[in-house]
């Protein structure tokens, strides 16, 4: 009895801290009436500022590049290494706003700009190309975005985060939302509509002493509008300011004021842990995708099954036949993928190159699935910014032991003997073709003066990263690999290599390789849409579930395609499959390549030679990692298999 209430003791126990954890950074926080405060909540609600992008430009800029009203001397939030190397840049606003206290058109700040300046004209003209070019605010509030929403043709509220820094009018043509009938000319948002919604608890809900004087925020939305205040902040003025189109001349002068007003409503529908829905449910095609990605799925699924299926019975009968004795002396006459039993082990060309992409790759994969088992137990929300990249940074840096351990028992089993190279290739090759590109963007986005830009400290720790932990843990790795036995292989290789016989169109490696990426492409290209909507479209991605259950199957597709090929390959005497093998699957990567592309001239509207740049440098980075990815786990499925159905045949 006493053994039991124990037990139950210790249950609640764990119940209770449960219940009462969070992530870092994603605890709620209790606000309250500035004449409640106390310990347990705040009444100031801190708004902080973040870069400013678009689609029509990859070049992201912080929010003092443009000449906005700027804060005192406040401290900026700790960024992780994620951010820095996204971009972002979190910085404090003149934005003063405390816990349900409505304002009404405060004035932040007034910029003055005089034709006699020339400087004045050049940042006129720094506002005139961000509008034109439609950059947009990124507002935080309680670690939620500032969002804009409006109402679509189907009847639909369509909620995005951030809004438009202004608008233009062309030829009765307007990107204004809402639209400003006026004449032709540029509008610049110089007031926002603040509406903070929050969330009132009750005390045995949350353990607080204010009541309704106090809540949790759940959403805060703002309407951006282009108001001209005539020297008084008045927010019933419906004239817009119009914005110069050309720059000042001598003595003339033009002025911004900036305002807000702030307005906060009850709503104790939406409770706080589901605060994130209505930004997430309102993104576009997010009604549309599940068929369709369902349906894909289930056909990826049926083919896989149907060619495991057919591969194994067809297995089944030839290990049959080639172990068929007819008169317990006379075997079989050999034929079919037993005949090159002497030459399947045989060492490939370029074996050293193959070895340390192997690792590389090994070294990819294990990063992409340790960092998509995270993501999908909610450590890696978007609220969580920059956690994703943070996550992948570290993990790659860490994992460079497997990278050296698989380069270096894949390098032995050829009979390599330049064990230096290995190692030393295995640390450096891939992660400096990255860094190399990386860098060579940094030098474009620091010539733009971009808020991508990476500073150079950052660029030195990454490099303290690689040199001086991802290369020793490689070299841990690969000596550990070299200290092992060599691969035993199940059969022995002749001297003398077997004439290939000529090959059909569909068995010539070219063909075959060309094929091999179709089916694994299928399976993620549906997701492969929202992944590039969320890198170039700032549109979230949050359903890493989904994304580990598609990564799952591009494994099982792409090691089933390369195994079947490699079969057919077999068959028709042909006993090259070392590279095919990682060619075969890796092939998807020039399939995501030409994707990127149609995404760059169908979706993007980037016009600017160092944005196209950037685009395509980027996309360069990202193949290369998925060819390492996906040629990994083609080449050790094929390895796999081919030791085994020559591990259970009778060879002489």
């Amino acid at each position: 009895m006493k053994r039991g209430a124990k037990i139950i003791g210790i249950f609640l126990i764990d119940f209770i801290c449960v219940e009462c954890f969070y992530l870092p950074g994603l605890a709620p926080v209790n606000f309250c009436k500035k004449e409640e405060e106390q310990i347990s909540c705040k009444s100031e609600v801190k708004l902080y500022v973040n870069r400013l992008n678009t689609e029509e430009s990859v070049m992201p800029y912080e929010y003092n590049h443009f000449d906005f009203c700027l804060a005192d001397d406040e401290k900026s939030p700790v960024e992780n290494l994620g951010q820095v190397v996204l971009g972002e840049r979190i910085r404090p606003s003149p934005y003063k706003i405390e816990f349900m206290k409505n304002m009404s058109c405060v004035e932040v700040c007034k910029k003055t700009y005089d034709g006699n300046r020339k400087e004045d004209n050049l940042l006129l003209a720094t506002l005139r190309k961000g509008i034109s070019l439609n950059y947009k605010h990124h507002w935080i509030v309680d670690n939620m975005p500032v969002t804009s929403c409006f109402d679509t043709k189907d009847n639909r509220v369509y909620c995005n985060t951030g809004f438009q820094m202004g608008c233009y009018t062309r030829n009765r043509r307007t990107n204004c939302v809402p639209e400003i009938e006026q004449q032709d000319g540029f509008y610049i948002f110089n007031h926002v509509d603040l509406i903070i919604t929050y969330h009132s608890g009750a005390k045995e809900e949350w353990g607080t002493q204010f009541g309704s004087n106090g809540g949790r925020i759940i959403s805060v939305k703002v309407v951006p509008r282009s108001i001209k205040h005539n020297g008084q902040c008045n927010t019933q003025n419906t004239e817009p300011l119009r914005f110069p189109t050309n720059p000042l001349q001598k003595d003339e002068k033009f002025e911004i004021s900036y305002t807000y007003s702030v307005t906060f409503i009850q709503n104790n529908m939406v409770k706080w842990s589901s605060r994130w829905d209505y930004i997430l449910e309102s993104m576009p095609y997010t009604n549309i995708q599940w068929f369709s990605i369902l349906n894909s799925l289930v056909i990826v699924l049926f083919l896989s099954g149907m060619v495991a299926m057919i591969l194994l019975r067809t297995l089944y009968k030839d290990i049959a036949r080639y172990n068929q004795i007819d008169n317990g002396e006379d075997a079989q006459e050999e034929f079919g993928w037993k005949l090159v039993h002497g030459d399947v082990f045989r060492p490939p060309r370029k074996g050293m190159l193959l070895s340390v992409l192997l690792g590389s790759g090994t070294q990819v994969f294990c990063m992409t699935l340790v960092t998509l088992a995270f993501a999908c137990l909610g450590f890696l929300s978007p609220a969580n910014r920059g956690a994703l990249m943070t996550c992948a940074m570290v993990l790659y840096v860490l994992l460079g032991s497997p990278a050296g351990y698989i380069s270096a028992r894949i390098y032995k089993s050829f009979g390599g003997e330049k064990w230096k190279s290995n190692v030393l290739l295995t640390s450096m090759l891939a992660p400096g073709i990255v860094f190399g590109l990386f860098f060579v963007m940094n030098l474009v986005l620091w010539a733009k003066g971009s808020s991508a830009a990476i500073p150079f400290s950052t660029l030195v720790g990454l490099l303290a990263l690689w040199l001086l932990v991802s290369v020793p843990l490689t070299f841990l790795g690969a000596f550990v690999g070299f200290r092992k036995r060599a691969i035993e292989h199940p059969v022995r290789t002749n001297q003398i290599p077997r004439l290939i016989p000529e090959q059909s169109i569909y068995t010539q490696p070219i063909p075959g390789i060309i094929m091999g990426g179709v089916l694994p492409f299928g399976c993620i290209f549906i997701q492969l849409f929202f992944i590039l909507n969320s890198i170039w479209s700032s549109q979230m991605y949050y359903m890493f579930g989904f994304l580990f259950l598609v990564f799952i199957i591009l494994v099982i597709t792409c090691a089933e395609t390369t195994v079947l090929l490699c079969y057919f390959h077999l068959c028709a005497e042909d006993y090259h499959w070392w590279w095919r093998s990682y060619l075969t699957s890796g092939f998807t990567s020039a399939y995501l390549f030409l994707y990127c592309c149609h995404y760059f001239y169908t979706k993007l509207q980037i016009e600017d030679a160092a944005s196209a740049f950037l685009y395509f440098g980027y996309t360069i980075i990202m193949v290369f990692l998925f060819n390492l990815l996906t040629g990994t786990i083609g080449f050790f499925a094929c390895f796999w298999f081919i030791r085994k159905i020559y591990s259970v045949v009778k060879v002489d």
